[in-house]
């Protein structure tokens, strides 16, 4: 995959969705939670009034409904800006 965010975006490969199991019974996809968590992919220079200070490999908190979903190569990725990071995990 050869993408390159613009200015302060970021590309996030979510981690994956925690299965859950109530007595037995499978949770379906649609009904899992969100993850909050992932790690950047890679990230754009930043833009002259804010600084880029994420960077591949990163993994990284947001927000419940940061960011745009995109699908390349049948993998799901999220693109957002920098400012909807909510921490960096280290």
């Amino acid at each position: 995959m050869n993408i390159k965010p613009l200015a302060d975006r970021v590309l996030i490969q979510p981690s994956a969705a925690e299965e859950k199991t109530v007595s037995g019974i499978i949770i379906p996809d649609s009904a899992k939670e969100k993850p909050l968590k992932g790690e950047v992919i890679a990230a754009g220079n930043g833009t002259k009034d804010e600084e880029m200070v994420l960077k591949a490999g990163d993994v990284v908190l947001y927000g419940k409904y940061a960011g745009t979903e995109i699908e390349i190569d049948g993998e799901k990725l999220l693109i957002m800006r920098q400012s909807d990071i909510l921490a960096i995990i280290n």
